[in-house]
């Protein structure tokens, strides 16, 4: 069986977090992981290339972002919430908080 490559908690970088974070495809990724443990690629309500799904999905784990289990064919997509609170505390919450909608 495959396994996918993951970054240590230690390993996990402030800068690579950012870069990953700061992509409005893969903040709507993540945003949709949240509180709902794992998804499949399928299930993530994102209108792109199955290529280019797969590039964003391989940042966010690069980064440590998120984790990918592969389960037979599927591959399950969770985020790495205790890793990031471990090492940027409050860091995600931030960027999970929705920006105000102008008003008027």
């Amino acid at each position: 069986m495959r396994t996918l490559k993951h970054p240590l908690r230690s390993e996990i970088q402030l800068t690579d977090v950012f870069h990953a974070l700061s992509d409005p495809t893969r903040l709507a990724i993540v945003r949709g992981l949240d509180g709902v443990g794992e998804r499949s690629c399928s299930g993530l309500d994102v209108p792109l290339s199955k290529s280019t799904l797969s590039h964003h999905l391989k940042v966010l784990r690069d980064s440590g972002v998120t984790h990918t289990r592969i389960e037979g064919t599927h591959r399950l997509m969770s985020l790495r919430r205790e890793d990031l609170e471990a090492r940027f505390p409050g860091l995600l919450e931030v960027a999970l908080r929705r920006e105000p909608t102008p008003s008027g």
